[in-house]
């Protein structure tokens, strides 16, 4: 069975399932994946601790992309037409854009709060009501969703 049937079988079971898609080469669709629901993508060349920090990571609840992958993320992201951006980014308020943008860059909770002068706790409900408001799943949905409504192409 497929990677993509794999994940679509397990986002519509009863049980959400952390995932990491682990691919010979990127021959399998990245964004589908992700779009899927992965929460990891990792190459079979990768070293083996890639593939084990990519595991811990999911499995933590975050999300992480092997270098080689991130770039492809990347440069495909930057040629997509930028889309109308979804009505619900209305629905969030400013510090929330403050910290889906500074999402979207990359940065980790910790340095979020450095940078808008707020705590671990107050960012991960920011980053929660995000994922609530946007219905997503994980911050790499987040990052998909504002490079690919061109909201924040300048984040990387």
């Amino acid at each position: 069975m497929g990677a993509l049937r794999v994940l679509d079988a397990l986002e519509h079971g009863a049980e959400l399932v952390a995932s990491v898609v682990l691919a010979s080469d990127l021959e399998l669709d990245v964004y589908e994946a992700l779009r899927a629901g992965a929460s990891g993508f990792v190459l079979k060349d990768d070293p083996p601790e890639q593939l084990l920090a990519a595991i811990r990571v999911v499995a933590g609840g975050d999300a992480l992309l092997s270098p080689a992958v991130t770039k492809r993320v990347i440069k495909r992201f930057t040629r997509i037409p930028q889309p109308e951006p979804p009505r619900q980014l209305d629905d969030l308020t400013e510090r929330e854009l403050d910290v889906f943008r500074l999402i979207a860059r990359g940065l980790s909770n910790a340095e979020i709060g450095r940078e808008l002068y707020i705590s671990d706790t107050t960012v991960k409900t920011h980053n929660t009501h995000i994922l609530q408001k946007l219905d997503l799943r994980d911050r790499v949905q987040a990052v998909v969703l504002a490079y690919e409504t061109g909201l924040f192409d300048t984040a990387v």
